[in-house]
């Protein structure tokens, strides 16, 4: 091999393309997926109450209806890496946008609970593999000088989406005199909330097929030129493109398809980086930020504020998630990973404690105490905005770049499924721990917030600004 093959990394990471304003659109487009995520995973937030009201079913039913989503979550993230590499990162997008449109008309039509649960499985299989390709698709097309601005894409998507479902909830709630029951189009307002996903569904597929295909897939289904032209819009036509496809495919050869056997080895069943990457999943699940998400409208609705007014209040809160995340991607590229995460654990703590502080005092005629209630309303907004500008962007940013090639696509399914099911356990608890105590409940997310500080202190590597290639 020539001596421009073996070291062209300095010249990929620099790399600037001409039009970047296309690289942004193909991000954007594959991102889409991380919008349904988003929307899907915050909509069931307006139809919680109606859900329970409607087939009468109390808080432990309720939140398995709720989680059982997650379930088809972790099952799609896991073969979402093996069915990309097989038939490539565009096909699985458009398989996931055809689940995630009939999900939805299912789910706004159910004839019965169990009917109900199973559309919302099939959804949750859809957001699992958008969870994983959208990350992995972005990691290999952009270029390494912005590949992290690029990569936040997927979270940004995530929470314009969360946003976006919370305002359409509140839209369709107001136009329905503020009753989730209430009659829309024929329909009660939370299946019309539920069946708008239809929308972005099909903008998903169709974008699908505006964007290319990765060209590490390609090379490795021997479209060699193809993945040059591709290599030159997006890394720029000044890039020594032979080198990088001799970079890319050499790389490629030191390795073979990525399988769940790969991932084994270093005494404790998995090789260590893979543990460190199902630790970053777990700990941005277990501080319990999709308690805010999925519970929000009920969980304020519990100490006392009006229906409409907890609404408004998850809108709220979804705009902060917005802001914090531009200020996550403004700096990811600038400060680095590991720095943001680090900050972020430290206000996660300082909100969480605050809320369980908050919800530590008895209701007063069904209300917290004027105190304790802006407190914990105030508080809120803290821990989602400090969530939001680190370990909501850092650890998608983190999961498609920290795995060597040989088991980047099987790690990420398998950090990806870990999420998915913390995700799982949070969401299905909570109902039931805030029966119990509400506070107790907050203490718990709380002392994950403050653990996940040492875990990225001893564990975590940072790695702004190298090539996928320097990952190993």
């Amino acid at each position: 091999m020539t001596s421009t093959a073996q070291a062209p990394q300095p010249g990929a990471r620099s790399a600037h393309p001409e039009h970047l304003g296309h690289v942004i659109f193909i991000t954007a487009a594959a991102a889409m997926g991380g919008f349904l995520f988003g929307y899907d995973s915050s909509v069931i937030n307006g139809a919680v109450e109606a859900i329970r009201d409607r087939y009468g079913i109390g808080s432990t039913a309720l939140a398995q209806v709720i989680a059982i989503a997650l379930i088809g979550c972790a099952v799609g993230a896991a073969v979402a890496g093996r069915m990309a590499d097989r038939l490539g990162r565009i096909r699985v997008m458009q398989i996931a946008a055809v689940l995630f449109t009939v999900s939805a008309v299912g789910s706004a039509l159910p004839f019965a609970l169990w009917d109900f649960a199973l559309w919302r499985v099939v959804g949750g299989f859809a957001i699992g593999m958008a969870s994983v390709i959208g990350p992995a698709y972005i990691a290999e097309v952009a270029p390494p000088a912005y590949r992290g601005r690029l990569g936040s894409f997927q979270q940004a998507a995530i929470v314009i989406g969360i946003a976006i479902s919370q305002l359409v909830n509140w839209g369709l709630l107001n136009a329905a005199d503020g009753d989730q029951r209430g009659e829309l189009m024929g329909l009660e307002a939370w299946q019309v909330m539920l069946g708008v996903m239809v929308v972005p569904a099909v903008l998903y597929g169709l974008l699908s097929l505006a964007i290319p295909e990765s060209p590490r897939f390609l090379i490795s289904v021997g479209k060699h030129d193809r993945a040059r032209e591709i290599l030159a819009e997006v890394e720029g036509r000044h890039a020594d493109l032979d080198a990088r496809v001799t970079e890319i495919e050499h790389a490629m050869k030191r390795e073979h398809k990525s399988a769940f056997k790969d991932l084994l080895g270093g005494g404790f069943f998995f090789k260590p980086i893979v543990w460190i990457g199902i630790g970053l999943s777990v700990f941005q699940q277990f501080v319990g930020i999709n308690v805010a998400f999925y519970y929000s409208s009920t969980l304020w609705q519990s100490v006392g504020v009006d229906p409409t007014d907890s609404f408004f209040y998850s809108f709220t809160t979804s705009i902060i998630n917005i802001v914090g995340t531009v200020i996550a991607m403004i700096l990811v590229d600038r400060v680095g990973r590991r720095p943001l995460a680090l900050v972020g654990s430290a206000g996660m703590v300082v909100g969480l404690a605050l809320e369980a502080w908050a919800f530590s005092y008895h209701l007063v005629d069904g209300k917290l105490p004027s105190t304790q209630g802006w407190v914990a309303l105030i508080a809120a907004h803290i821990f989602v905005l400090f969530f939001a500008l680190s370990w909501g962007v850092v650890v998608w940013v983190f999961l498609g770049e920290m795995f060597p090639n040989k088991i980047r696509a099987a790690a990420l399914g398998v950090a990806a499924s870990a999420q998915w099911i913390a995700n799982w356990a949070i969401t299905a608890s909570f109902p039931s721990l805030a029966d119990w105590n509400l506070s107790g409940t907050y203490i718990i997310y709380t002392v994950f917030a403050a653990l996940s500080i040492p875990f990225v202190l001893k564990f975590v590597k940072e790695t702004k600004g190298k090539t996928l290639e320097e990952m190993g």
